[in-house]
C-alpha cells in the first residue's frame, strides 16, 4: 500500500479549502497567490541546482549527452525543455533529449500506468544506448515514480551520472541520484495536482539546467542566443537585428554578413568584429572551443 499522506505533494492546502465556493476572481487569486512562492522555493534549492549544472556540462563538454526522463507531467516537462534546445541554441537535437514513460503517445494521452515499471525505464535508455559519458535527469514530483528510480538504478548500474528532481523532503529518488533536487513547494491547490506549482518549480529548474549548460557551452554572447538558426522569417529578422545590435552596424551590412556567413549569427558577428573572412573566423571559433568571448579574448591578447 502506497501511503501518500506522507508526500508534500498529497496534502490538503488549507488556503484552497473553499475553493469550489469561490467566484472566478478569488480562485484565480488563490492561484497567483501560491504560484508566487515557487520562486523562492528554487532560490533555496540553488546550490544544489548548481551541482547539477556542473555535472551535465562536464558530460555535454565532453560529449556526452544530458537524458531527461519521467512519466506524466514530469516526463513532458522534460521532453518539453529537450525540444526546445536545438531551435534555440543550434544544437544537435541528440544533446539533450526527453524520454516519456510510454512514449511520444502518452505526450497527448496520459498513460498513468506506465508509471509504474523500472522495466520500462530500462528498456528506454537502452534503446538511446545510453553511456557512461552521459548525465540524467530522472523527474517526479512524488519522488518515488517507480519508472524514475529504474531509469535512476540503470543509469548507476552503467556508471552514468545522474540527476533527480522532486517536489517532497527525502524523495525515494533522491537516494538514487548523484545530484538530488528536492524543491518542495508544498501542498497544491487542488490536492496532489503536482501540474502546478510542482510542474511549475520542475519547468523553472529544466530551464535553469538547460540555458546555464549552453551558456557555458558558449551558445551565448552577452545576453544573446547567437547560435540560433534562422530558418523562418521571424527567426532571420531577429538575427540581424541581433548583429545590429552587437556590431553596431546598419541593417544593410548585418544582412550582408549575414548571407555571406551561410546564415550562421555567429560567424557573421565574428566576421565584422575581427575583420576576418568566413574561413578564418570558423578556424577560430573550432580552435576556442565555438565561444565568441574566448576567441575575442585571444585577438586582445597577440
Amino acid at each position: 500500500m502506497i501511503n501518500l499522506n506522507k508526500l508534500d505533494t498529497e496534502v490538503s492546502n488549507t488556503k484552497s479549502k473553499a475553493i469550489d465556493t469561490m467566484t472566478t476572481k478569488q480562485i484565480l487569486t488563490v492561484i497567483n497567490d501560491e504560484d508566487k512562492t515557487v520562486a523562492h522555493v528554487i532560490e533555496s534549492v540553488i546550490p544544489a541546482i548548481e551541482k547539477a549544472v556542473e555535472c551535465a556540462f562536464n558530460c555535454l563538454q565532453q560529449g556526452g549527452r544530458l537524458i531527461y526522463f519521467g512519466a506524466g507531467t514530469s516526463g513532458r516537462l522534460g521532453v518539453l525543455d529537450a525540444s526546445e534546445c536545438p531551435p534555440t541554441y543550434g544544437v544537435s537535437s541528440k544533446m539533450v533529449q526527453g524520454i516519456i514513460a510510454g512514449g511520444d503517445e502518452a505526450l497527448r494521452t496520459a498513460k498513468e500506468c506506465t508509471e509504474d515499471s523500472e522495466e520500462m525505464a530500462v528498456h528506454d535508455l537502452e534503446s538511446l544506448q545510453l553511456s557512461s559519458n552521459d548525465c540524467v535527469c530522472g523527474l517526479a514530483a512524488s519522488g518515488r515514480t517507480p519508472y524514475v528510480i529504474g531509469g535512476l538504478k540503470y543509469a548507476k548500474k552503467i556508471g552514468a551520472k545522474s540527476i533527480s528532481i522532486c517536489c517532497v523532503n527525502e524523495g525515494d529518488i533522491s537516494q538514487y541520484s548523484d545530484f538530488p533536487i528536492e524543491a518542495v513547494v508544498g501542498p497544491e491547490v487542488i490536492t496532489g495536482s503536482t501540474r502546478m506549482k510542482a510542474g511549475t518549480a520542475q519547468k523553472m529548474i529544466l530551464n535553469m539546467i538547460s540555458t546555464t549548460c549552453m551558456i557555458k557551452l558558449g551558445k551565448v554572447y552577452g545576453n544573446y542566443m547567437v547560435d540560433v538558426k534562422p530558418t523562418n522569417d521571424k527567426l532571420i529578422e531577429r538575427a540581424k537585428q541581433m548583429l545590429v545590435t552587437l556590431a553596431s552596424c546598419s541593417y544593410e551590412e548585418a544582412s550582408q554578413y549575414l548571407a555571406l556567413s551561410g546564415n550562421n549569427v555567429k560567424v557573421a558577428l565574428l566576421m565584422m568584429l575581427i575583420d576576418e573572412d568566413k574561413d578564418t573566423v570558423e578556424k577560430l571559433l573550432q580552435l576556442h572551443g565555438d565561444n565568441i568571448a574566448n576567441v575575442l579574448q585571444a585577438y586582445k591578447e597577440r
